[in-house]
């Protein structure tokens, strides 16, 4: 039976045996998880391949997940104290340990430093960072601040801040712009961060155009590379076969991709949820397959290298030998980040013509057929509707937009081969999308650089990489299923003088 404290907190009683359970149950499930992802590691060796067993990462990451339970359990019951004196005694010997060779010397902090459970920088301070937010929601719960509340309940205070965060995006997306627009010449900018940031606005033009589909038709795709891959094969063998430029292949490989999407439509008109995304799936692994084996046309396995970079719209080229080359067109020192500046404007400026186009689209009927076919597939047909065609402009509108998007990563990169376009692909723009928030604009780009940014920053993660990846989605289903910043606004809004219709993005 619970207590109710004064400030209307119930403090639940603390069973230990139970406690402990939970606790065990989790650590048991961690190290089945840990012991295949973390206990071996494949190394390279004269002859073969060798492995390594780490089974002491194993043992430290079954005790953090066992002792971090029973901190979660003992905030749960509001029972805080123990997590109270815990969580800074631990914060503080992490900072020590962390910062020994500053605070003891070279010779003395190497040797602090042995003791620490890992020898990552990053995962360090990253559990240093999770212990820190643990020791704040105690803090918090012990002040009375933190109380109690219903699921609904929370989901509301979520769904409001979202609905915020949106309606402040509308005043804040010219700042971010002028931002994106001035960032190549930045003092800090250099040719890495360029080539990241290039690839978090490709992965956002991508969730922008999956959005469609999933976020607004509500029809779940989880083949999304294959139009990828047939935009950036159309561009690659119309550049290498019949030398065309890459301004002219690409609405051609925008309207290639959407006839792909049409093509997978029909067969999948009477399918919806897990039948829809398993047919999508298989359609994609079809895609690579036949990229795979048709090597006369294809190259198979081998690829298609040799594509032409884009040209300064057909004027310049960004080389330095040529007779129009793009710096004695503006009188300028030839460098080579020149392409580099170009290709990040030009793909930023596709994703704003994405992202323009899809905030237009939804005011228009066809946008609310959409969300009519994500709410109720039945009552959309009872109001006639026509499903069929509904479907498919959202299979070719969203595969149009991964053509585009699919051109520019071929020109991008200057080769391509069927490695590039696996299931893997096609679940991190899916994830974006889960992530940011069904039909979210604003949560895809949040969610691309959370996914596609951050790790690139941090390769130190490499091999936790897909782990974190697999935890954070789980994390994130559990605590906001529909996303992040999910905050579905209604398309049309009724209003008592004059009965005046507002069209919201």
């Amino acid at each position: 039976m619970s207590v109710t404290t004064a400030s209307g907190i119930d403090v639940h009683p603390l069973d230990l045996r139970a406690m402990l359970k939970e606790a065990g149950i989790t650590a048991l499930v961690i190290f089945a998880l840990a012991a295949a992802l973390v206990g071996f590691e494949t190394t390279d060796i004269p002859g073969g391949i060798g492995i390594n067993t780490r089974f002491d990462d194993v043992a430290v990451v079954v005790a953090l997940g066992f002792f971090g339970r029973i901190a979660l359990i003992l905030l749960r019951v509001h029972r805080p104290g123990p997590v109270l004196i815990g969580a800074p005694v631990l914060v503080v010997v992490m900072l020590v340990m962390l910062l020994a060779q500053s605070l003891f010397g070279p010779e003395t902090g190497a040797a602090v430093q042995r003791f620490l459970p890992f020898q990552d920088p990053v995962v360090l301070w990253g559990l240093l960072f999770v212990t820190v937010v643990i020791g704040i929601r105690a803090y918090l719960s012990r002040r009375h601040i933190a109380s109690e509340e219903s699921a609904q309940a929370r989901e509301e205070r979520l769904d409001h801040f979202a609905a915020q965060v949106q309606h402040a995006a509308r005043f804040l997306g010219p700042a971010l712009l002028a931002f994106a627009l001035l960032f190549p010449f930045l003092p800090a900018a250099n040719r890495h961060l360029l080539d990241i940031a290039i690839l978090v606005i490709t992965y956002i033009m991508l969730g922008w155009g999956l959005n469609i589909v999933v976020g607004l038709a509500g029809l779940l795709d989880l083949g999304y590379v294959a139009f990828y891959a047939v935009g950036a094969y159309s561009f690659a063998l119309l550049a290498t076969y019949l030398d065309v430029s890459f301004w002219i292949s690409l609405p051609f490989a925008g309207l290639m991709a959407a006839l792909a999407g049409v093509i997978l439509g029909f067969p999948v008109l009477r399918l919806r949820g897990d039948y829809l995304a398993i047919v999508t799936l298989g359609f994609g692994e079809m895609i690579r397959v036949i990229l795979l084996n048709w090597y006369e046309f294809t190259g198979g396995p081998d690829g298609i290298s040799g594509i032409p970079r884009p040209s300064f719209f057909g004027i310049a080229e960004f080389s330095r030998s040529s007779d129009n080359s793009f710096h004695d067109l503006f009188g300028l020192e030839y460098s080579s980040l020149q392409r580099i500046i170009f290709l990040y404007y030009l793909i930023l400026a596709m994703a704003m013509v994405v992202n323009l186009f899809s905030m237009r689209i939804r005011k228009l009927p066809i946008s609310r057929a959409w969300e009519a076919l994500r709410e109720d597939e039945t009552a959309c047909r009872s109001l006639g509707i026509n499903p069929r065609n509904t479907k498919l402009t959202a299979f070719g509108i969203g595969a149009m937009f991964a053509g585009f998007a699919g051109s520019f990563f071929a020109t991008r990169q200057g080769f391509i081969s069927p490695e590039s376009f696996t299931f893997i692909e096609s679940a991190v723009i899916l994830a974006i999308v889960v992530l940011g928030g069904f039909g979210s604009q604003i949560g895809v780009v949040v969610a691309a650089i959370l996914l596609i940014g951050m790790p690139e920053f941090f390769r130190e993660l490499q091999q936790y990489r897909m782990l974190a990846f697999g935890m954070a989605m789980v994390l994130i289903m559990l605590w906001r299923p529909a996303g992040l910043l999910a905050h579905r606004e209604p398309t049309i809004r009724l209003f008592g003088r004059g009965k005046s219709l507002e069209s919201k993005s």
